[in-house]
């Protein structure tokens, strides 16, 4: 199991469009991935528990991944947050 802590830096958050591209990338691999924020854990494959969230800007996350592609899954979704949220 490896866990990260990552900073939402996009301009609105985890809501809508990018909650729903982050559980895209999330539904890729086979391992299990939940994220946690203020002591509430959710599956992160699922939209309406990353949107119940409600991730603003700024905001820190903890992803948990536990699984066979768990590193390659970690890479993707750190490369996301980093970089394609604030595409949309």
């Amino acid at each position: 199991m490896i866990t990260k802590i990552a900073v939402i830096k996009n301009s609105i958050g985890l809501h809508a469009r990018p909650a729903a591209l982050f559980v895209r990338t999330c539904s890729k691999y086979r391992s299990e991935i939940f994220v946690e924020k203020d002591g509430k854990k959710v599956n992160a494959k699922s939209i309406m528990g990353i949107m119940a969230l409600g991730v603003s800007p700024d905001e820190k996350i903890k992803i948990m991944i536990d699984g066979i592609d768990e590193e390659a899954a970690m890479k993707d979704i750190l490369d996301l947050i980093e970089n394609g949220l604030e595409q949309l």
